[in-house]
């Protein structure tokens, strides 16, 4: 996944943040690239709406 579509699932990037229980400025600085971890909690979260990279698996 990408942060593009995170932030369009939870509608913007403090939401995400909230979401995942971190600060704002951690999302930030992740660039367009999720860490593994985030992808497998948004995946969680999102109840497989969003999935994770098979890549980082």
């Amino acid at each position: 996944m990408n942060i593009d579509d995170a932030v369009k699932y939870f509608g913007s990037k403090t939401k995400l943040a909230e979401a995942l229980g971190i600060r704002p400025s951690a999302v930030t600085q992740w660039g367009s690239d999720i860490p593994a971890i985030r992808q497998f909690q948004i995946q969680v979260i999102s109840k497989n709406k969003l999935k994770a990279d098979q890549k980082v698996a």
